[in-house]
């Protein structure tokens, strides 16, 4: 994405996101990472390394709090100071750890202020503490009055008040504001220079950074736009992302891997193109017909092509000499109930999508209106079933789904959760289907039985001008938090993903490392919280490894693939914290046999609570429990920290 964006001249790279799937019907989920703060944290981390060594500024976003799409503009994320700390705000943190150059503030409020005007979070969470040096935008249109300069505001986008009016709260009305000692002018210079720092970090004044050779807004003109070709070979890591990022949810009897069928049948519109072409809806992707590859909004692409199932599976049915037929149609019960007997396999493909509130589809306004498949999916799999013992479900989803209508049918022998998996969507799930990418992948987030056990759910109502109130009283509880601090039992749980083959754990060993000398870290030890200072909660003490956990993975199964070990802590009951927190991961790849010993570090980061009276990270009074395992619920070793 990085090289792609520099090579059309592209500064910053509004990305990525990383709201928190709070709500599992939120519009934008998919365009985050999930349901859990250090999932969501690292994968950004890693996602702005990547871009910025390109060339390209990374924006983190959307500061902070915009977990729903309904009425942005006009509702406030009530959320309290230690929520707001160990959740919400913990991906920008590691994104300043990471060097992001730039970061946007959202539309919605927080806490009864606009984002974008919050001093709290802006200059006192990001820019004091965590020593943040680059600069903040505001979402399109999210900036309120040039006070927000003082608030920590640096850069108004687009510019304008509302797009094309021709004035601005800033240009000529922070001058005058300058003028009349309102607002100090260093404190423009402050502003300026951390615009141009970040231009100047990313080495965007050298001569080589290409010219801007395009208008996305005005594609099809030729005078600003040149055509130049950066895809390169991306297909390819495409198609592997898809792939990899594929969760295998149910495997009864070995359906799966597919092995030369005689004949298939592929049902439901997911599984073929749209009728006009991979781009029906126009830029934003504001529709739904055929493959789900992407939701819809402001932070979509346009497609060069869409490979979709059908057309991958017929490649390896010729391979395969597998007779193959299809239907397309999502609502013609009846014929998918004949098409599907006596086929050796009745592959069934549904959807769910949601986007950015400014787009309606089908009555959903950016949110999901319920988490039920889209198109009559349900069905259609209950009426494959009825007829096809070997049913294999393959969902697109933008985020969680409520599978209960046919997840326990002995007939559905298999279900393949795909994501939306950008243009390679149907060589990555054919990959899948028939061995050729053994599934790694885990849920980042839990899927329920009822959408009602998520502690969190879309506010809804609200009228006029008057500011929709969304608490946050769930706090620290959320997604998979919530379902083990009530017991709950879900359908899936977060971190949840079966493999091709098996894995067994053992050898779990706990221990300290690194510089225990460090007067801060004396304090900490001995149970104090961080001091309060400009990068106070980035401070490299606070950060280094701490702890270091071992244990090994061994290939049990009989073809090779790949492992994610989670390591979450039990923190002790003074803590108030939910059961298991997720504080680090592993990718283990392991021939069959084969056996790799994994090391997971945790700071003293990983492993404190946020002091709301000291303002500080502190490490709780008792005995802090180490859980490995497969997922949130499936712990193979267990131990404490020293």
């Amino acid at each position: 994405m990085g090289r792609e964006h520099v090579a059309k001249g592209v500064h910053v790279a509004l990305g990525p996101m990383m709201n928190m799937g709070r709500i599992a019907q939120g519009g934008r989920n998919w365009e985050g990472f999930g349901a859990d703060p250090f999932l969501t944290g690292e994968a950004a981390y890693e996602t702005i390394l990547g871009m910025q060594e390109a060339g390209v500024q990374a924006c983190a976003k959307h500061l902070v709090g915009n977990e729903q799409e309904h009425r942005r503009t006009q509702e406030s994320s009530d959320i309290d100071d230690r929520t707001q700390h160990e959740i919400y705000s913990h991906p920008f943190l590691r994104s300043v750890m990471a060097g992001v150059a730039s970061m946007m503030c959202s539309y919605n409020l927080l806490n009864g202020t606009y984002a974008c005007e919050t001093d709290k979070v802006m200059n006192d969470i990001i820019k004091r503490e965590y020593g943040f040096q680059g600069y903040i935008m505001s979402d399109w249109q999210a900036t309120e009055s040039t006070i927000s300069a003082i608030t920590g505001l640096d850069m108004t986008m687009p510019g304008d008040v509302t797009f094309n009016s021709g004035d601005s709260y800033f240009g000529a009305n922070l001058t005058a504001y300058v003028h009349n000692d309102i607002i100090p002018e260093a404190r423009v210079d402050d502003m300026a220079t951390r615009i141009i720092a970040a231009w100047y970090f990313l080495h965007q004044d050298d001569s080589s950074f290409p010219a801007t050779n395009f208008d996305s807004s005005h594609p099809d003109s030729e005078a600003t736009n040149e055509h130049v070709d950066v895809q390169e070979d991306h297909y390819k890591l495409v198609r592997e992302i898809g792939a990899a990022s594929t969760v295998l949810l149910k495997n009864t009897n070995n359906a799966l891997p597919l092995n030369k069928p005689r004949t298939l049948v592929l049902l439901g519109s997911d599984a073929g193109p749209s009728t006009f072409g991979p781009n029906p809806f126009g830029p934003d992707q504001g529709g739904n017909d055929g493959i789900l590859a992407m939701g819809w909004g402001s932070g979509t692409a346009t497609f060069p092509y869409l490979i979709s199932p059908l057309e991958a599976i017929q490649q390896r049915a010729r391979k395969d000499h597998t007779t193959i037929t299809w239907m397309l149609d999502d609502f013609n019960i009846a014929r998918a109930s004949s098409m599907a007997l006596k086929q050796s396999a009745a592959l069934v493909f549904i959807n769910s999508d949601s986007g950015e509130g400014y787009i309606t589809v089908d009555g959903n306004e950016g949110d999901r209106k319920n988490l039920t498949a889209w198109h009559n999916g349900d069905a259609l799999v209950q009426a494959t079933a009825a007829q096809n013992n070997n049913t294999i479900v393959i969902v697109h989803s933008v985020g969680p789904l409520i599978l209960e209508p046919w997840i326990e049918h002995p007939n559905v022998s298999a279900v393949l959760w795909a994501g939306a998996p950008g243009q390679e969507a149907g060589n990555s799930i054919a990959d899948v289907l028939y061995g050729d990418w053994n599934p790694s992948a885990r849920l980042p987030y839990t899927i329920a039985k009822r959408p009602e056990d998520y502690s969190a759910q879309l506010v809804t109502g609200g009228t006029g001008d008057d500011i929709l109130d969304i608490p946050y009283t769930e706090g620290l509880y959320i997604d998979y938090r919530h379902f083990d601090a009530k017991n709950i039992t879900p359908r899936f749980e977060f971190g949840f993903g079966l493999s091709y083959t098996t894995f067994e754990y053992d050898s779990l060993s706990v221990e300290r490392t690194g510089n225990a000398n460090d007067p801060m870290a004396a304090a900490w030890e001995a149970g104090e919280a961080t001091e309060i200072f400009v990068g106070s909660g980035t401070a490299a003490w606070l950060h280094e490894d701490a702890f270091k956990v071992t244990f090994n993975v061994r290939n049990s199964g009989g073809v090779y693939g790949g492992e994610i070990p989670q390591l979450y802590l039990n923190m002790p009951a003074s803590a108030e914290e939910p059961p298991s927190i997720l504080e680090g991961f592993d990718n283990v790849e392991l021939a069959p046999g084969e056996s790799k010993e994994v090391t997971i570090y945790l700071s003293r980061y990983a492993v404190s609570i946020w002091d709301t009276v000291a303002q500080g990270w502190r490490r709780p009074e008792g005995t802090i429990g180490v859980t490995v395992g497969a997922s949130s619920r499936d712990g193979r070793l267990f131990g404490s920290l020293p």
